[in-house]
């Protein structure tokens, strides 16, 4: 009876617009006041959660990459694609996602990567004649790109989330070759669109303005080296990195660009402040949510459930695919890390799934929820850049959602994708 407490009051909750927080937090203690435990238990729980010294690492990413949104550093990242890519048939959705690869390494961030990117191109790529619904969808959907390359704060969150196990170094580098993947995926499905679209081409600029353009964008792109570098070589932790990105953005757009104001940097505090309160406080309520979840073996529950649906891993792993896509589609990505990895990190594992390996799997799915509607936050923030209905937008994403789950099943069924490059540095 329990569990239909627990859910059922988040499910009301959610379905009357409640923010996700708050129905974490209210849910839990409606379920602890059932059970007949402590109030107290909860804040306990709550406290716990967000009391987790890896966690310092969120803040400081996300102002690192706020500032780096600020600082001109988009834009000569999106100038550097075109120049290596922008000839190419439909070159524009081509620099769109080269683009989010170079960025996504600097922000690891999706709905900062859809807003920074997605503000250069998509004004762009209307001027050149390219339909608003391709802009629009090409950037959505590159944006996810983010979450699996380093810095990825929500790689973080799942490492807490396992319980602080899973090295956040070998989550960084697992990420990698999915993300390249995806991103070689969507460049083939813009370029088929194109095709069949007719969309203009743009000469090459030649070998001597593609080095001016990288010179110009090396500073933003040594960032994603120090970041990377330093934490899988062991110099720093995740939490020491994200100070140095913080430090070497403001030195970068200070000093070198000159291109942050005083204005720009209050604004990228006050944002950074805002964002990390909401990410906190929703990680802190899922906390409790998930040590109720435990408390009612929900997950041994979950095994034993799959386990009597088949005993074939491949089976299993589909199933997991599914409800991961589903749930996404309906809350956001951070509260669905902490309460899903609790209940199936357990069940991937005991059919010999590796933890990093299902850390990708998690991610990745949980990221293509994130375009995907009714929930889909990266989807309105890529609309509202371009300015069309998120309808209109959906009814054209197919092929670009094919190649996000084409990424996903070669992610899910080869692990080596995922555990090839963190073997290297062991």
């Amino acid at each position: 009876m329990e569990l239909y407490v627990l859910f059922g009051t988040f499910t009301f909750l959610l379905l009357i617009g409640t923010p996700v927080a708050f129905c974490l937090g209210v849910s839990s203690f409606a379920t602890i006041a059932y059970l007949g435990l402590p109030p107290v238990v909860v804040f306990q729980r709550l406290n716990s959660g967000v009391s987790v010294f890896a966690l310092m690492a969120i803040p400081f990413f996300i102002y690192a990459g706020d500032l780096m949104v600020r600082g001109d550093i988009a834009r000569r990242l999106v100038a550097l694609a075109g120049g290596f890519v922008g000839h190419l048939r439909g070159g524009l959705g081509q620099v769109n996602v080269l683009s989010s690869v170079m960025f996504g390494g600097v922000s690891g961030s999706a709905a900062a990567d859809a807003s920074a990117v997605g503000g250069l191109m998509v004004p762009q790529m209307k001027e050149r004649g390219y339909d608003t619904d391709y802009a629009v969808n090409i950037t959505v959907v590159s944006s996810i790109i983010a979450l699996l390359l380093p810095p990825s704060h929500n790689m973080i969150i799942y490492s807490i989330a396992a319980g602080g196990k899973i090295s956040i170094a070998d989550l960084f580098t697992a990420g990698i070759i999915p993300g390249f993947l995806l991103a070689g995926l969507l460049m083939l499905a813009a370029w088929w669109m194109a095709v069949r679209k007719g969309y203009p081409t743009q000469p090459f600029q030649g070998v001597r303005m593609l080095g001016t353009l990288f010179v110009s964008a090396a500073p933003g792109l040594i960032l994603v080296a120090i970041i990377f570098g330093g934490v899988r070589s062991g110099i720093f932790t995740a939490s020491e990195s994200s100070n140095i990105a913080v430090v070497y953005a403001l030195l970068v757009t200070f000093f070198v660009y000159r291109s942050l104001s005083w204005h720009d940097f209050i604004e990228a505090t006050f944002a950074a402040v805002r964002t990390t309160a909401m990410v906190l406080m929703v990680i802190g309520c899922a906390a409790a949510f998930g040590w109720l979840l435990a408390y009612t073996r929900v997950p041994a529950s979950m095994v034993a459930l799959l386990q009597g649906v088949s005993d074939n891993p491949i089976i299993i792993l589909l199933l997991l695919n599914l409800v991961l896509l589903i749930l996404g589609t309906f809350m956001d990505m951070s509260p669905l890390i902490v309460i899903t990895t609790p209940i199936f990190l357990p069940v991937a594992t005991a059919f010999g799934v590796d933890p990093v390996h299902f850390g990708v799997i998690l991610i990745l799915n949980l990221g293509i929820g994130l375009c995907t509607p009714p929930v889909g936050a990266v989807l309105f923030v890529g609309c509202a850049v371009g300015r069309i209905p998120v309808w209109d937008a959906v009814r054209t994403i197919w092929p670009f959602y094919g190649a996000a789950f084409a990424t996903l099943m070669l992610v899910t069924y080869i692990p080596a994708l995922s555990l090839w490059l963190p073997s290297l540095f062991r």
